[in-house]
Order: C-alpha cells, then sequence, then structure tokens
C-alpha cells in the first residue's frame, strides 16, 4: 500500500505519496500540500501578511485598504490568505481557460462589460494615449476578443467572412480563416457578421450573419467542427442577420438562436458541435446569453423577443422567465442581462424600458420599472457599487450618458453630447467609445459627471464592442482595428 501523505488542505483526501496533484480538488504544492513546506519553496517571509499594504499596492488610495476591510479573513494565517488569492485565480483559469487580463468574450471575461485590471495609467497625456498600431478591417458589428496574447476578429472581407488571429501587441497576422459569404441585408445595412467571436480554452468559436457556427483551433484556425443553424435547425434571419455571441458554459456553446420546434435557445457540445439540447419557442433577439450565480445556482439568463428565459446550463430546462419585450414589432432587443447579486437588470428602446427584478417565492417579481430613465439600445450597462451606467434612448435618436440607481431606478446624473456609445467599466473609471470613434474616460461615480480624459481613436461610424486586455484598449470602426496603450509605466 502506498504511503500517504497528511490529508489535503483542501478537500481533506487522501493523497498518494507520489501524486503531483489531490485526485479529487486538484490542489498541489503550489496550492500548498502544507504550510511549512509551500512556504520554504516559496521563500516568502516570516512574517505576518499585510493585507492593508497588499490592497494599497494592488488597487490604489489610502482609502483603498479600509473599503476592503469586509474582504479580510480574520484570524487565518498570512500564507493561507495568498492561498486564497491564488486558488481564485486558479478556478478562473480552470474555469474560462484564460487569466484574469484577457478579454475573451463580448462584454469581457463575466459579460457585464467590467475589468478588474489596476494596470492603467492614471493621467492621459495631453495628445491622448499612444496607439500601439493600426490596421484596415472588412465589414461587420462584431468586436475583438483577446486570450493569451491572441487577437480574433471576425469580419467580412468580399464575399468571404474572414476570421483572423492576430498578435495583441504588434498587430501582426498569426492565421486566417475564411468561408463564403452571401449576406445581403434588408435595410442596406453593413453585411459582415454581427456576433462577437468567443475564446475558450484552445478554441474560438464564431457565428455568422447567415447562421454558420464555426469552430477553430486557437493556435493554428484549423477548422474543428461547424454548424449551418439555418438549415439545421432554420434560425430566422430576423431584421439585420443573425447576431448572437456564443457563450461557453458548462461544456456547452450556447446560443439565442430563434429555430423552430423548440430551438429559441440551443447548445452545442464544445469538442464535437453535436446539438446537446434546444429550449423554449421563441424569436431571436439582439441580446446574447449570460451565465451567472443566482438564487444559489449556476443559470443561463437569455433575452429572447418574447422575454427573459431563465435556464438549467445542463439540460436547457426552464427555471424562470419574465416576459420583456417592446410593444411594437419593429424593434429589437439587444443589451444584455446583468445579473447583480439576486438583482436582474433588463433593458431595451422602443417602449420597453428598463426594470430589475429579484427572486421571489413564486418566481421573479418586479422592483421597478420606467422607459425614460436608462433604456440601453444596442449597449449594455455597466454596474458598479449600486449604481448604473450607460446610455438613455435611441442611437438615431441620440443618446444621454446617465447614472441611475440599480435598487430604485433613481437618476443620479444625466450627460449629453455624445450622440451613442458604449461603456466599458475599468475599476472605478468609465471608458466609453462613442460612436463619433472618441475614447472618453470619467469617473465611475453616483455624485456626477466627471470627466478625465478624451481621444480620438477612431474615425466616425464605431458601433461594436472593444476589449481590454493587459491594458491594451482594441476597438473597431467600420473600417480600422485600433489598440491604444493605456497602461501604466513601469517604475
Amino acid at each position: 500500500m502506498k504511503k500517504l501523505l497528511e490529508n489535503c488542505p483542501h478537500c481533506d483526501a487522501d493523497i498518494p505519496r507520489d501524486a503531483r496533484a489531490c485526485p479529487k480538488c486538484g490542489a498541489d504544492e503550489r496550492t500548498a500540500w502544507n504550510d511549512r513546506a509551500s512556504a520554504q519553496r516559496l521563500d516568502l517571509p516570516d512574517t505576518e501578511f499585510d493585507y492593508d499594504a497588499y490592497v494599497r499596492e494592488e488597487f490604489g488610495g489610502e482609502g483603498a485598504a479600509s473599503r476592503a476591510t469586509h474582504l479580510k479573513p480574520r484570524g487565518i494565517h498570512w500564507f493561507w490568505w495568498i492561498i486564497a488569492i491564488a486558488a481564485t485565480a486558479a478556478f478562473l483559469l480552470m474555469t474560462f481557460g484564460v487569466h484574469a487580463a484577457d478579454w475573451p468574450q463580448l462584454l469581457g471575461p463575466t459579460r457585464d462589460g467590467a475589468s478588474i485590471e489596476t494596470n492603467l495609467v492614471a493621467q492621459w497625456p495631453a495628445a491622448g494615449p499612444a496607439i500601439l498600431w493600426q490596421q484596415k478591417v472588412g465589414l461587420g458589428f462584431g468586436g475583438p476578443v483577446v486570450a493569451g496574447g491572441r487577437l480574433i476578429l471576425h469580419h467580412r472581407l468580399g464575399d468571404r467572412e474572414t476570421v483572423d488571429c492576430l498578435d495583441a501587441k504588434s498587430g501582426k497576422r498569426l492565421w486566417r480563416f475564411e468561408y463564403a459569404a452571401t449576406y445581403t441585408d434588408d435595410f442596406n445595412f453593413d453585411t459582415g457578421p454581427r456576433a462577437t467571436p468567443t475564446i475558450a480554452g484552445e478554441r474560438a468559436f464564431v457565428f455568422g450573419a447567415e447562421g454558420m457556427l464555426h469552430c477553430l483551433d486557437l493556435a493554428t484556425g484549423r477548422l474543428l467542427w461547424n454548424v449551418d443553424t439555418a438549415r439545421e435547425l432554420k434560425s430566422g434571419k430576423g431584421f439585420f442577420g443573425r447576431a448572437c455571441s456564443p457563450l461557453v458554459e458548462d461544456g456547452n456553446v450556447l446560443l439565442i438562436l430563434g429555430g423552430a420546434e423548440g430551438a429559441g435557445i440551443v447548445a452545442f457540445d464544445v469538442a464535437t458541435g453535436k446539438l446537446r439540447w434546444k429550449s423554449v419557442e421563441a424569436e431571436a433577439s439582439y441580446s446574447s446569453p449570460v451565465a451567472a450565480n443566482f438564487n444559489g445556482r449556476r443559470q443561463l439568463f437569455c433575452l429572447t423577443r418574447s422575454g427573459l428565459h431563465v435556464l438549467e446550463p445542463a439540460t436547457g430546462k426552464v427555471a424562470l422567465e419574465h416576459p420583456f419585450r417592446p410593444s411594437i414589432n419593429a424593434s429589437v432587443t439587444a443589451a444584455l442581462p446583468l445579473v447583480i447579486g439576486d438583482h436582474i437588470f433588463l433593458s431595451a428602446s422602443y417602449g420597453a424600458g428598463a426594470t430589475t427584478l429579484r427572486a421571489g417565492p413564486n418566481g421573479l417579481v418586479k422592483i421597478w420599472s420606467e422607459d425614460a430613465v436608462l433604456s440601453n439600445h444596442y449597449a449594455t450597462s455597466v454596474h458598479r457599487d449600486g449604481f448604473l451606467y450607460g446610455f438613455d434612448g435611441r442611437q438615431e435618436e441620440g443618446c444621454v450618458l446617465r447614472c441611475v440607481e440599480l435598487k430604485t431606478g433613481k437618476l443620479r446624473w444625466s450627460r449629453d453630447g455624445f450622440k451613442a456609445g458604449i461603456v466599458t467599466r475599468a475599476g472605478d473609471q468609465l471608458l466609453i467609445l462613442t460612436e463619433r470613434g472618441e475614447l472618453v474616460r470619467a469617473a465611475a461615480a453616483p455624485e456626477g459627471y466627471r470627466e478625465t480624459g478624451r481621444a480620438q481613436i477612431l474615425p466616425f461610424n464605431t458601433r461594436a464592442h472593444p476589449a481590454l486586455a493587459d491594458g491594451l484598449f482594441f476597438a473597431r470602426s467600420r473600417d480600422t482595428l485600433v489598440c491604444v496603450d493605456l497602461r501604466a509605466k513601469k517604475e
């Protein structure tokens, strides 16, 4: 019988002497077989961990430590506090296959438009932040995504839908995949892809305007599998083509598809492309699915043309539903649901308005609903400390940037002059990319609008969602892709 080490400090399972990791939870010497051995290997000082100093260094400001006091575990040795931080990072890596500075999908790692990066420069130069590189690109509304130093862009060049993989820091093309495209827009808009790609592990997923879902090898661009959803599941074209950005969750690739015979929302196997499940009779919206912890378990949140559907990720079984759609047929619902603790924020234009929901004993309960507060047309709002920041109003009529209290719908401040745009949050700062190609930096604070920087980084006609990875801001207009350096200089 093999001699055993001490029980795993994470899950208490027995660990064989020659094992490199716990067979039950995956812990290894990097996450501590025991306190003394790991501390010696890492050459850490034999002192108490200064949590307050750590927070000040990582998150900035003299008040940072006091603001984060509620996070500090009392009575725990400094080493185990480091282990908790490392374990959290390891969980994100195992779950998403990317590290915290990546932007692997629409609206970032958690699909809420928020970045946890803290390495951004505090003040922009008078001429604006430096542009590291830029290049011409084809048609499309899909934004760039970045993981592991690789950028994926799905666009249309002539009669080909094209997937380019670029080195994120130089813009050098690493590989290209393309296929025939015949999509024409019924309203004479752009004929390129609408959806933003998704990177998960070593795979990239792209969904075209005609309904072709492709899975590509991230390293080489080799086709692994594809599905023609228009042919196989009868997905509808809608007003402006198919636009759902794929979500990878629990081994499935998920789409709000609007297909026939109960294929309103579908899940394909990540490895094979085989249909795993289909759920609900509903037309597709221009929104995309979100996965979040809610009401005690992991769930999917999908806005179709008819409303919100909350599903079990493994089976597609409907857990909760809430009707939410504009009253007129000539309308779209595009903003993603925001799941914030036990609250859900939904928003759309065309008279639907905004609402905050909460789980109740008999389903979802409406906390407030209002059409004239924060009606998102196509850009999802962002959240910080109980407040929402986003654009209210129709794009073609001119939008207003607003701050609204999540739980009450109370308007805290409003700022016009942007026309329209997309808001990304980085810590306590808003990065606002306007349709005119301006990048604006402002404080994410309910006390009032306070602008701290503005620069022209792109031409007009900028509507695709940007990406923020390793301090680099990636954005595209109708014909240009740009990489802007927002990193703080290392001393």
